[in-house]
């Protein structure tokens, strides 16, 4: 009963400190906007906003509570009870999502990557629905947006405009159009008074986290908070957008020309473009985790799967200029224009990057360590692996929770010396283990995220969002990704070395170190290919009885 008791004092204070906040709330939306009038007007359903989450809060807290109630920890009928409990509850956040839209959408679809901090059930439901069941903005609010921003009509500005799109995202949604000069365009058209929106839902999401911190303190998101308040001016700025994807190719011409055939970014068109609207050559493709139809296309799943590794791993190590949100809706897939094919008669993808308004810099420290990171987890070196854990942040006594986070593998299996120690099946065992992972350490996981610098919770999220696109296209989880990153991570090492090699002698041990890491890389290549061969005899086997 004192548990009850201290649940309903907590619960009331946070609902009356929600009541409170209100005012807070709907003053920053109003102050910050460029349009204090519609401000004013949306400002009126903040505390309907800020009593929706309160109550939804509740509800859930109240769900567990009293479902939970006198169930013995450990016992079946527990974890049965907690499983529905989770999905009755993540179908609660996500209708809270869909009702407020806009960064609500955002904080979904960061939830639905968090493998490792909550449980499958949120993570399922949000990712199910958050990428692609978007709310969308009228047709007249289109208008409105292209008339203000460009001084006419759609029918004016485009010779063809579809007012239906063919998608929508938390900040924007994207309709197909044709220019007077006949070519045919993606116009992404941010969502009506969005910048409003995006200050008051900041303003609210800001209050909430903070009251839930100083009512448990072990819940801290504060990280995320200030992540928000940096990343989303840039991310509500197309033509910040349009600069990153210039960029972002630009990149891989100069320090990557072995792949940058292979991607690729719309061609932006700046006689149309502002900070509201997006105009842009249109791709057709398929979704990078639309197996199907990449099948279909004459191009091979794996071959994507390599593709979009080796492009992320080039961004991380090499570049230092990072696309942070490649989730599945983001990435398109369509055969290498200039028609080469495998020697197996396959045609090459091409990744066509979207949605370019996130993007992080790494310094140059910042990314040599990460990179080394990298290559001790390949590796599995111990050493490495503790001592660029601290230098990035997670200190000496939380690297292997750092490395689990990392691979999504617990420290024995991290440092096993096999060549699949890192591979992740997605069977449910792995999933249960790792659940139970997250559940036993989530007070150090909390605290790992607060030390971290906001650039490397940045990478945790790619790092999910790119094994989330590459389970679907495996069906599972391909060694030869970790030998991609392995190379790659090993390769900007190398290269940091020999920038920083002032005598002759020292470029000799750095180039004999070069030689090493490939006679290793090339004996884990030999081992793949073995385990690989040995996977295709039991299938042939079984199906041969």
């Amino acid at each position: 009963m004192a548990a009850r008791s201290l649940w309903r004092a907590k619960t009331k204070l946070l609902l009356a400190a929600t009541a409170a906040g209100g005012a807070g709330a709907g003053a920053a939306a109003i102050s910050s906007s460029d349009d204090p009038a519609s401000a004013l007007k949306l400002s009126t359903a903040i505390p309907l906003r800020l009593l929706r989450d309160a109550s939804t809060a509740a509800t859930i807290a109240f769900d567990y509570e009293y479902s939970l109630w006198g169930l013995p920890e450990g016992s079946f009928e527990r974890e049965k009870t907690k499983r529905e409990v989770h999905t009755r509850s993540a179908l609660r956040l996500q209708e809270l999502c869909f009702k407020n839209g806009g960064i609500y959408i955002k904080l979904g679809q960061h939830i639905s990557q968090l493998e490792y901090l909550v449980p499958d059930e949120y993570v399922q439901i949000m990712r199910q629905s958050m990428l692609n069941r978007c709310p969308v903005s009228s047709y007249d609010r289109v208008r409105e947006v292209v008339k203000k921003e460009l001084g006419g009509e759609p029918d004016e500005i485009f010779d063809e405009f579809d007012p239906v799109p063919i998608a929508s995202a938390s900040l924007a949604q994207v309709h197909v159009a044709r220019t007077h000069n006949g070519q045919k365009v993606a116009v992404k058209v941010q969502h009506t008074h969005m910048t409003d929106t995006a200050a008051a839902d900041y303003a609210t999401v800001e209050f909430i986290v903070n009251t839930l911190h100083r009512l448990f303190p072990s819940f801290d998101y504060r990280w995320l908070v200030d992540e928000m308040r940096e990343s989303l001016p840039k991310e509500l700025d197309f033509l910040n957008e349009a600069k990153n994807s210039i960029k972002c190719i630009n990149n891989f011409r100069r320090y990557s020309p072995h792949i940058a055939e292979y991607v690729y970014a719309p061609k932006i068109n700046w006689n149309l473009t502002t900070s509201k609207l997006l105009v842009m050559e249109y791709i057709d493709g398929a979704q990078v985790n639309d197996l199907r139809t990449i099948q279909k296309l004459g191009i091979q799943p794996s071959e994507v799967s390599k593709l979009l590794s080796e492009a992320f791993a080039e961004m991380m190590f090499k570049h230092g200029f990072v696309h942070c949100d490649p989730h599945a809706a983001n990435a398109l897939v369509r055969p290498l224009p200039s028609g080469r094919r495998s020697i197996f008669g396959k045609k090459k993808p091409q990744l066509v990057l979207l949605d370019h308004g996130l993007y992080k810099d790494l310094d140059f420290s910042t990314r040599i360590n990460y990179a080394s990171l990298w290559k001790g987890l390949v590796f599995s070196d111990a050493n490495a692996i503790k001592e660029y854990s601290a230098k990035l942040g997670a200190g000496d006594d939380l690297y292997a929770l750092f490395a689990g986070i990392l691979t999504m593998k617990p420290w024995n299996k991290v440092i096993d010396p096999s060549v699949d120690h890192l591979v992740v099946q997605g069977t449910d065992s792995d999933r249960s283990e790792l659940q139970m992972y997250a559940s036993q350490y989530f007070p150090q996981i909390t605290e790992l995220l607060r030390r971290l610098p906001r650039v490397i919770l940045l990478m945790l999220k790619t790092n999910d969002c790119l094994r989330a696109i590459n389970r679907s296209l495996m069906q599972g989880s391909s060694l030869e990704t970790y030998l991609i990153v392995g190379r790659v991570s090993s390769e900007a090492v190398i290269e940091s070395k020999l920038l920083r090699s002032k005598s002759f002698f020292s470029r000799v041990c750095v180039w004999f170190e070069e030689l090493l890491l490939e006679a290793r890389l090339f004996g884990m290549q030999i081992a793949l290919w073995l385990l690989n061969l040995k996977a295709l005899s039991l299938r042939l086997d079984r199906f041969s009885h």
